[in-house]
């Protein structure tokens, strides 16, 4: 059988850790000592009155007018340069409005977005390789999903287990969670890796 792969974009591929670490302690959000993951970030942020909408706002920061300053998520180009190389096609599927609720400057996120892979080879011969009408940027999590089924995803990788847990997301589609903190708590079917070297092995070494 051969694979059709869809992947999640925000904190998936890329990484906003030190962006939002690095903006939430400018503005008084959290403390310097905090650890630099999003998640431990986002609790404790959520933690303080309005937390929401502070959280939200930081997010909308980085999303948009940060996102030059995010990266490359370690061991993503080594994976999508196998995936190219075996001829197994990727799309990146991800819920993105085009306009962020907090976001004081109006910029397109799904532009800013799209401006951050081309500078960072995705569609580049010699580097990831990948198309773009095969970049899916999504309306609501629900439409994401929608996209999953469209596409006859047979494996989809994401940050976020809520994704896999929505009762309109199809069995059949291997669910692969990308967990470098190990902070969620998977439940079967889904399975959980910690790094992008782990998801490869998972899918190449086991097949020789």
């Amino acid at each position: 059988m051969k694979y059709i792969l869809g992947v999640d974009f925000d904190n998936t591929i890329v990484t906003y850790d030190e962006v939002l670490h690095h903006k939430a302690v400018a503005w008084g959000m959290i403390g310097v000592d905090e650890r630099k993951n999003k998640k431990n970030i986002r609790d404790k942020i959520r933690q303080l009155p309005d937390g929401e909408t502070a959280w939200q706002r930081l997010q909308a920061y980085a999303y948009g007018q940060a996102m030059d300053e995010a990266r490359l998520i370690e061991g993503v180009k080594m994976f999508f340069h196998a995936c190219k190389n075996d001829g197994i096609r990727v799309s990146i599927i991800s819920h993105k409005t085009e306009f962020a609720a907090r976001d004081e400057y109006g910029i397109n996120l799904r532009e800013a977005a799209g401006t951050w892979m081309i500078r960072n080879g995705f569609f580049d011969k010699d580097g990831l390789g990948l198309r773009q009408e095969n970049i899916y940027f999504e309306p609501t999590r629900q439409n994401k999903i929608a996209r999953v089924k469209t596409l006859g995803c047979t494996h989809f990788i994401d940050d976020l287990e809520e994704t896999f847990l929505e009762d309109s997301f199809p069995e059949a589609v291997e669910k692969i969670l990308y967990d470098p903190y190990q902070q969620q708590s998977v439940v079967s079917p889904i399975k959980s890796f910690v790094s992008w070297k782990a998801i490869y092995d998972y899918f190449f070494e086991r097949r020789g």
